[in-house]
């Protein structure tokens, strides 16, 4: 089981492709505050409503210098789907051997329909202009969930 993350922990560092291949660094958002989320697959039910909801945010976040961005280990070619399908305008990131999923302790064991499996667990950071955990957020319900962090920035 990878190590939970704390506020005032230093954010992992990572560079993964995004959609179309591109890399995406946390350093390259330093000087934003980034909400950060880990998702176990696209175009699955709940990871849709939680990508759509974050979408749906957007005007209330940029304003503020808030930025996000969503990592599963699904390949570009799915998430660039995924992407078009449902119009999000935010970097999706691709980390399919799950890395940078276990750097942000968002991998391990969980339950999944009363089974215990190994697998992304859903999971959401606020990271600092600076780089630093400001709030993490494990086993998290891919509905209601974007509200509540909306609440928390007070936004």
């Amino acid at each position: 089981m990878s190590e939970r993350l704390e506020p005032g922990d230093i954010a992992p560092e990572f560079e993964l492709p995004d959609a179309d291949g591109n890399p995406v660094s946390l350093a390259s958002l330093r000087g934003k505050r980034v909400i950060l989320y880990f998702y176990p697959a696209a175009m699955t039910p709940g990871c849709t409503k939680e990508s759509v909801d974050f979408q749906s945010s957007l005007p209330d976040l940029e304003p503020h210098g808030v930025t996000v961005v969503g990592i599963s280990p699904d390949k570009p070619g799915k998430l660039a789907r995924f992407r078009d399908k449902e119009g999000l305008t935010f970097p999706l990131l691709s980390d399919p051997d799950a890395k940078v999923l276990q750097a942000y302790g968002a991998y391990g064991e969980k339950k999944l329909y009363g089974k215990v499996v190994v697998g992304v667990i859903r999971s959401t950071f606020i990271i600092d202009a600076e780089g630093r955990v400001e709030k993490a957020y494990y086993n998290v319900k891919a509905t209601g969930h974007v509200e509540r962090l909306r609440r928390d920035l007070s936004l």
